[in-house]
């Protein structure tokens, strides 16, 4: 699977567990349901975006490289990237919609951090075990 097909149900698979697990965690840590709620799914809209445009820049980088694959390197650059531009999105967002100052979204978000960095690279690693590694990282023909 390749192109927009393969980006499409990457993201609708990840987003869709990362909104379950997002929302049950925050409504553990005490938050109403509507408020845990709309801040998985509009934390998910955002990771969305970014998961998109980060995806695009990461394998046109990826494209360029002589060495082809996907090492555990190029996997943690990928998972890394990914969760810190997410972090530069959601701790607003969070301070904004829970009523929290920055550092305690930040704080907070350390636990999504953490387990969203592990997440991502296992989920990538899974994801293209699954459906082979796209176009990018396969060795060039000729």
């Amino acid at each position: 699977m390749q192109g927009i097909k393969r980006r499409v149900v990457y993201v609708s698979l990840y987003e869709g567990i990362a909104i379950a697990l997002t929302g049950t965690v925050l409504y553990l840590l005490g938050y109403d349901a509507t408020s845990a709620g709309v801040a998985s799914v509009a934390a998910s809209a955002i990771a969305v975006v970014w998961n998109l445009a980060w995806n695009i820049i990461y394998e046109r980088w990826e494209a360029r490289q002589r060495k082809r694959g996907r090492s555990l390197g190029r996997r943690l650059i990928h998972a890394i990237g990914f969760e810190g531009g997410l972090v530069v999105f959601l701790v607003p967002f969070f301070a904004w919609w829970l009523n929290v100052s920055l550092w305690e979204a930040l704080v907070l978000d350390a636990g999504f951090i953490v387990f969203f960095l592990v997440y991502t690279f296992a989920f990538s690693w899974g994801f293209d075990r699954v459906f082979g590694l796209p176009a990018s990282a396969l060795p060039r023909s000729g």
